[in-house]
C-alpha cells in the first residue's frame, strides 16, 4: 500500500492513523533487523491521535498527514538523539530540525524514529554502526547495503512506509537495490542539507526511499526547493513531479555506458538489467551504447575527495564542544582520548587517509589532482547527455553479500560503490528501482539523469514499474 492508498483509507475511516502507527511500532519492537536506533513511540502515537481527531471532525487532511516516516540518524530531529551511528554522538540531541524534517512535519507526517546507518555514513554494508549491523529484510544473513541500510531495510520490511536517507557515493541507491525498494539521490543542491551531519560536503545529498516510484515523487515534492540556510541550495523552481512522471517515454534515448557493463559486474545482474532495458524498448525508447571514458578514475577520485572532506568535517568532534568527552590531563589529551574511543575503525581509517591527502606537500599531488579529475568525470556526463536523455546501468556490481564477508577488506568494500560514486562526483540525480531477482535476491536498475533531471528519471522509472508490477 502506497501513500495515496493509505491516505484514502484514512479519509474513508477504514483504518485509523493510530492503528497503523501502533502496527508499525509493534513490528519494529518485534523485529530482528536492527533497522532503528531510536523509536519515537510516545510522540508518534500522540501525533496519530491528533490526525484521527481531525478526521473525526470532518476537517480536510493533506496526502501526507498521518503517513509514517523513518529518518536516517544523521538527519537532525529536534529533541531526539542524532547519533550518526557513532559512539562519539551517542548522547547528542539537536536543538533544531533539519529543513527536510521541518518540511515533512509541516505536512503532518508521523515520525516513527531514527534509522541505523554506517557510522557517519562511511560504509556500503551497514556493518560499521556502533549500534550493531542492520540485517537485510529479504535474507537476514546478508547486508542491506549502506550507509542508509536502516532506512531501506525499514521500508523493505514494512517497518516504515517511506524513509529519508542520505547519499554521498551511493548510500541511498545501494541499500534500495539490496532491499528491493526505490531510492532517489537528487541533484546536488536540489534538497537542503541544513541539519544533515556532514560527511563530505561537496557530495552529500538527502533523498527519499519508498516501496514505489510514486511515493518517492510525493516525498521529493515536499523536501525539494531552495533553502537560504544551505549555501549550496539551488534557487530553482520545483516542478510537479507527480504530474510530470505520468507522461510517455516513446522516442526517448537511453544510453548504456559501456564502462558500467564490463568486467567486475555480475553477469546475472547485467542480464537482468538488460531485460529491463528491453521492456523500455517495447515502450518506444531507443537505446545506444555510450562511453564515459574517465569512469576508471571514479573510485580513487571519490575516496580522495570524500576522505579529505571527512577529515576536515570530523575535526569538530574534539571532546570539548559537544558529544563524547574523555578525561585527559591536557586539552590535547582530551582531544586524542575522545577521538580514539569515540570513532570506529572505518571512520579512523578515512580520517587518516583524508588527513594525509591534505597534508602539506601532498595536497597538490592527491586532493587537488582529484578535484581536477572530478571535472573530467563531470565533463564525460555532460557530453554524453548531448546524445541521450538518460542513462541506465546496474546499481550494484554484486548481489547482497553475506554479513562479515567484506568487512575486513576495505578495498573489496569500496569497490561495491563503483557504479554509484560517479553520479555524486558529477552532482547529478539518479534512482535505483527494483527489477527481477537473481538467486532469490533483488536486482537494482539505476537510471541517471542530467542536471535537475529528476522528472525524467521518475517518468522512466514509473513507466517500467507500471508494466512490471
Amino acid at each position: 500500500m502506497g501513500i495515496r492508498e493509505l491516505h484514502r483509507q484514512f479519509v474513508e475511516k477504514r483504518v485509523s492513523v493510530s492503528e497503523v502507527v501502533r502496527g508499525y511500532i509493534d513490528r519494529i519492537r518485534k523485529s530482528r533487523l536492527n533497522a532503528y536506533i531510536t523509536v519515537f513511540e510516545e510522540e508518534a502515537l500522540e501525533c496519530a491521535k491528533r490526525v484521527d481527531d481531525k478526521i473525526a471532525c470532518g476537517d480536510k487532511v493533506g496526502i501526507l498527514e498521518g503517513i509514517p516516516v523513518a529518518v536516517k540518524d544523521n538527519i537532525c530531529v529536534k529533541g531526539y538523539p542524532t547519533t550518526c551511528g557513532s559512539k562519539i554522538l551517542e548522547r547528542f540531541v539537536p536543538p533544531y530540525d533539519a529543513t527536510v524534517v521541518e518540511r515533512l512535519k509541516q505536512q503532518g507526517v508521523i515520525m516513527l524514529g531514527k534509522t541505523n546507518m554506517d557510522e557517519f555514513a562511511m560504509g556500503s554494508s551497514n556493518e560499521y554502526s556502533y549500534f550493531g549491523p542492520t540485517l537485510n529484510p529479504i535474507d537476514e544473513e546478508r547486508v542491506p547495503g549502506g550507509s542508509s541500510g536502516g532506512s531501506a531495510a525499514a521500508v523493505g520490511a514494512g517497518e516504515a512506509l517511506v524513509a529519508l536517507g542520505s547519499d554521498t557515493g551511493g548510500s541511498i541507491r545501494l541499500p534500495a537495490a539490496y532491499c528491493g525498494v526505490v531510492g532517489l539521490k537528487p541533484t546536488y543542491g536540489r534538497v537542503s542539507r541544513y541539519g544533515l551531519v556532514a560527511f563530505a560536503s561537496s557530495l552529500d545529498q538527502i533523498g527519499p526511499i519508498a516501496g514505489e516510484v510514486e511515493d518517492v515523487a510525493i516525498l521529493l515534492q515536499v523536501i525539494a526547493g531552495f533553502d537560504e540556510r544551505d549555501s549550496t541550495s539551488l534557487d530553482a523552481e520545483v516542478p510537479n513531479y507527480l504530474e510530470e512522471m505520468q507522461g510517455e517515454v516513446s522516442g526517448w534515448r537511453i544510453g548504456l555506458p559501456k564502462e558500467y557493463w564490463g568486467e567486475g559486474i555480475d553477469d546475472a545482474i547485467k542480464a537482468t538489467v538488460r531485460d529491463a532495458v528491453r521492456e523500455w524498448e517495447k515502450l518506444g525508447v531507443r537505446v545506444k551504447e555510450i562511453s564515459l571514458p574517465h569512469t576508471k578514475y571514479a573510485i580513487p577520485t571519490y575516496y580522495l575527495i570524500a576522505t579529505a572532506e571527512a577529515s576536515s568535517n570530523l575535526a569538530r568532534y574534539d571532546g570539548i564542544r559537544y558529544g563524547l568527552s574523555c578525561d585527559g590531563g591536557t586539552t590535547q589529551e582530551v582531544h586524542v582520548n575522545t577521538r580514539t574511543e569515540g570513532f570506529g575503525d572505518e571512520v579512523k581509517r578515512r580520517i587518516m587517509l583524508g588527513t594525509f591527502a591534505l597534508k602539506a606537500g601532498y595536497k597538490e599531488e592527491y586532493y587537488l589532482k582529484a578535484t581536477q579529475v572530478r571535472e573530467l568525470i563531470r565533463g564525460d556526463f555532460m557530453k554524453a547527455f548531448e546524445e541521450v536523455d538518460l542513462m541506465v546501468t546496474p546499481t550494484a556490481p554484486v548481489l547482497p553479500f553475506k554479513l562479515g564477508e567484506r568487512v575486513k577488506d576495505p578495498l573489496a568494500m569500496y569497490i561495491v560503490d563503483v557504479l554509484t560514486v560517479g553520479v555524486n562526483l558529477a552532482g547529478l540525480p539518479a534512482i535505483s528501482i527494483p527489477y527481477g531477482e537473481v538467486e532469490g535476491l533483488p536486482v537494482g536498475v539505476q537510471i541517471i539523469g542530467p542536471f535537475l533531471g529528476e522528472s525524467k528519471i521518475l517518468r522512466l522509472a514509473y513507466a517500467l514499474e507500471r508494466v512490471t508490477r
